[in-house]
């Protein structure tokens, strides 16, 4: 538990809690709330977590099966009544290049980080849009910003997820529920240590935690770290195409 500090939120619910960002952001959250549900595929991971913990209640899941994200919801707000935080931070990457384009890694990644939060949505903004209050942040991330090498599996379901905030956020303000765009850069994470690039500011998971909680209590629209490559990213969508894609192959591609 990071402190004693007791936070606003009663129920919250992280999706993708068993490793990096949301493993953190749970740890920071333990005993802050009344209850932190965590959900992912690993159950040793969860039961792990729940077993060290004060307030963590361990509810495994695959967000790409649809069902079993129903029974999920109903069976977190049946036990501690309704969630009012949701942070959706389950994710993939793989690394991929031409000409060795891998179909099953692109559908992979579609279906866990796009499709995987939409299920999750489709089941928890009802009730709250009934309640008339709530908080979502989809964890998205500066790659989805501009095209990257190796990058093409990956970027644009974050892209994707960019697009879906923007697209939900003004009607959801209208209901009373906070919508976040969580966009990180390099966190120091199981899912980046294979990566074989070099990783500018690569920032300790704990560390995104906290400025991640900080953006939710402030309830910013865009929650980004680190802001140094952030900047550098935004910087990089407003260039002309040609600029962008000389930058790329000078700075970004292996010779």
């Amino acid at each position: 538990m990071a402190d004693d500090t007791s936070l606003h939120w009663r129920t919250a619910w992280i999706v993708g809690a068993s490793s990096g960002l949301g493993l953190e952001l749970a740890k920071l959250l333990d005993g802050r709330v009344s209850t932190v549900a965590v959900s992912a595929r690993s159950e040793k991971s969860l039961r792990a977590l729940q077993a060290e913990s004060h307030t963590i209640a361990a509810y495994p899941l695959d967000v790409t099966d649809e069902e079993a994200v129903d029974s999920c919801v109903r069976e977190i707000e049946n036990a501690h009544g309704p969630i009012d935080l949701v942070v959706l931070s389950a994710g993939t990457w793989e690394i991929v290049s031409p000409p060795g384009l891998d179909v099953k890694a692109f559908k992979k990644s579609m279906e866990v980080n796009f499709m995987g939060v939409v299920n999750v949505l489709a089941h928890v903004l009802p009730g709250m849009t009934t309640r008339r209050e709530g908080q979502v942040a989809i964890v998205a991330s500066v790659a989805g910003y501009r095209g990257l090498p190796k990058a093409a599996a990956y970027g644009p379901t974050k892209a994707a997820l960019i697009n879906l905030a923007e697209s939900l956020r003004p009607e959801l303000s209208a209901q009373g529920i906070i919508l976040s765009i969580v966009n990180p850069g390099f966190v120091d994470t199981p899912m980046t240590a294979s990566n074989d690039f070099p990783m500018p500011f690569l920032m300790p998971a704990d560390e995104a935690a906290r400025r991640l909680l900080s953006g939710l209590e402030n309830k910013d629209y865009e929650i980004v770290f680190p802001r140094r490559l952030a900047w550098g990213m935004k910087a990089l969508r407003l260039m002309p195409n040609t600029l962008f894609f000389w930058i790329v192959r000078k700075f970004m591609l292996k010779s």
